[in-house]
């Protein structure tokens, strides 16, 4: 059970949900009662899903499928101007940006325009599991 909790708590840190996995994993770390490994591996998967829920809520949103409202003019024009900006800064640097979406604050809208730039599903998940897995090896470490 405690193993799905911290699966459950990584997963909803990396959505838009407010979470906080780190605290879960420290503990569970220090109890010596599992492998480091072992709650690397599950703490790094329930994250880098929920990072790639954001990426998919981006991809929806781009298709329309999410948040079809319609604003007003005005309100659409800055939406697009920051659209246009994020899209030509994760163009000029690639999915490999995507190493930063372990950050708190950016890293989740980074996913999520991600999805909305159409980066390829298999960078994204490589470059956000690489990013998530590196943040929980580095608790480790430092624990």
């Amino acid at each position: 059970m405690a193993l799905l909790s911290l699966f459950l708590s990584a997963f909803t840190s990396a959505t838009l949900l407010p979470g906080s996995s780190e605290a879960l994993f420290l503990f569970m770390l220090s109890q010596d009662l599992w492998n480091s490994s072992l709650l690397i591996l599950i703490a790094g998967t329930g994250n880098s899903l929920g990072g790639m829920t954001n990426w998919l809520l981006g991809l929806l949103i781009r298709k329309g499928i999410w948040g079809t409202d319609q604003p007003d003019s005005k309100s659409k024009q800055l939406k697009n101007k920051h659209h246009i900006r994020a899209e030509k800064w994760m163009k000029q640097y690639g999915s490999p940006v995507l190493l930063l979406s372990f950050l708190p604050i950016i890293g989740d809208p980074l996913c999520v325009v991600a999805g909305l730039i159409k980066i390829h599903w298999l960078n994204a998940i490589i470059f956000i599991s690489i990013g998530k897995f590196m943040r929980y090896f580095a608790l480790s470490i430092f624990i």
